[in-house]
């Protein structure tokens, strides 16, 4: 009798891109108070609320708004097989503000996706320590 192979473990299918830019679209809607996108990104608190609206302003000053996220590239991660990479092509109708391109990495979150900590640390300045002005030495 011919035993038949083990069977293959199944890879599951890529998230649709719209899932992850989904992420992005919230993460950059002025309208969408810091609060409410805390739990958009990795290990984000209450206290990363000021700096996700500061992303959401930043583009509406440069000139971005409004901006357009097109995922493309997805593979899923070669450090955590559950993470997705992408490639995040950003544009804006505005003709003077140029497009640019940036990988992305996004985690599992609930029934969806949020953007991993690395990857709001590299596009919004999260985490960064925020250094005070040292004070200017008395004469």
């Amino acid at each position: 009798m011919a035993s038949s192979p083990p069977p293959t473990p199944q890879t599951p299918p890529l998230p649709p891109p719209e899932a992850l830019t989904d992420v992005l679209y919230r993460l950059a809607d002025p309208a969408v108070p810091g609060a409410q996108k805390v739990n958009l990104v990795e290990s984000a608190t209450p206290d990363n609320a000021a700096a996700l609206e500061k992303f959401a302003t930043a583009l509406v000053d440069g000139g971005y708004a409004p901006v357009t996220f097109n995922a493309t590239d997805l593979a899923w991660s070669d450090k955590d097989p559950a993470d997705v990479v992408a490639t995040v092509n950003v544009s804006s109708p505005k003709r003077d503000a140029p497009g640019f391109s940036f990988p992305m990495e996004f985690k599992p979150y609930q029934s969806g996706w949020q953007l991993s900590h690395q990857t709001a640390d590299m596009l919004l300045g999260f985490g960064s320590p925020q250094t005070a002005t040292p004070p200017m030495p008395t004469p």
